[in-house]
């Protein structure tokens, strides 16, 4: 038996299946009722899409012994004839379901789905952040007082700047609460980053990823809670595509042509990468400058930066430290910097 539920916030599309890919039995279900529904029957395969409120569910259902399938909603799409609606996607579900070529989206832990909360809470209000000290630079030049580059000198510097007698009366209390309110939302960002601080330092994933250069605090914690286990994926490669770093490919026939990276993948991990792909070509750049010896990595990163471009070489080198993560988080390795590289017969 497979059983394909379409999920939703109130109300659950159920299609069973047998063996052989016939649909047995539909029911249309309330949260209660859903619920209810599994706690009757014996165990099955349960196939839903990984989406909202999907890895709960995956959760719940494997605690009452059934086995959870989660597929990618990209994949099962094309699977669903005619028009779109709760009943088409559960009957598509279940011929998504039968394809060998389509890999599951492992159940997230609680713990995961809590780290990548804290990460997407820190988000918000990093924006929100941003959003008022520009607010308060536009308010303040419109007046014709100027804040210093940069977000910290700019909150430091702006009390005295509301002080400023061009700045008219009225305005200077509203101006006073947007810096409370920007301080209040750096006091928030620091206590989450504490919160990762201590979950850091209890996962050994995270440490091992923290010795690899340009991956910090954020990075390694984010792709811990996203990957789960470095098992998931077969090798290097698949890692760095699955977050969109590796080159898009146009072939066929003898004709192979790569494009730009596709971009695909979690957004904010991949974001996270490129900043740290960007630290360690500055630190490179310093390094050679004051004439010290360059590693492995950041002599390689330097020398494509010379052949291809700033840019290019900082997508290649984000692709290589996703890279370099897997390998020493799979292997439980210490980053060695200068690991010897493996020689191939000509």
């Amino acid at each position: 038996m497979t059983i394909a539920v379409d999920l939703a916030k109130a109300v659950f599309e159920i299609a069973v299946s047998d063996g052989h890919g016939k649909i047995l039995e539909r029911q249309r279900l309330s949260r209660a009722q859903f619920q209810r529904f599994f706690h009757n029957r014996e165990a099955a395969t349960v196939v839903m899409e990984a989406c909202g409120t999907s890895h709960f569910w995956g959760r719940e259902l494997t605690r009452l012994g059934f086995t959870v399938r989660l597929l990618p909603a990209q994949y099962v799409r094309p699977y669903r004839r005619r028009n779109k609606t709760d009943r088409a996607d559960a009957a598509a579900l279940l011929e998504a379901a039968r394809c060998g070529e389509i890999r599951d989206v492992p159940v997230k832990t609680e713990a995961q789905q809590a780290i990548q909360g804290l990460h997407r809470i820190r988000a918000q209000w990093m924006a929100a952040r941003t959003a008022r000290i520009n607010t308060l630079r536009g308010l303040l030049r419109e007046q014709g007082v100027e804040l210093p580059a940069g977000a910290g000198n700019a909150v430091i510097a702006a009390p005295r700047a509301i002080d400023d007698e061009r700045i008219p009366y009225a305005l200077r209390l509203a101006l006073l609460e947007l810096v409370g309110e920007i301080l209040g939302l750096q006091a928030r960002v620091k206590r989450i980053e504490a919160q990762l601080a201590t979950y850091a330092r209890n996962e050994a994933a995270v440490q091992t990823l923290l010795a690899v250069p340009g991956i910090g605090l954020l990075t390694a914690t984010a792709l811990v809670a996203a990957v789960g286990t470095p098992h998931h994926f077969r090798n290097a490669r698949h890692l760095a595509a699955w977050l969109g770093l590796t080159p898009r490919q146009s072939s066929s026939g003898l004709r192979r042509r790569m494009g730009r990276i596709s971009k695909r993948g979690d957004a904010y991990l991949r974001t996270l990468f490129t900043h740290g792909a960007r630290a360690v070509l500055t630190r490179a750049k310093q390094v050679a400058s004051q004439g010290k010896p360059l590693s492995q990595l950041q002599a390689w990163a330097l020398a494509l930066q010379q052949r291809a471009g700033h840019n290019k070489a900082t997508c290649a080198l984000a692709n290589k430290l996703a890279r370099i993560c897997w390998a020493v988080w799979i292997h439980q390795r210490t980053y060695n910097a200068n690991y010897p590289q493996p020689r191939f017969a000509a």
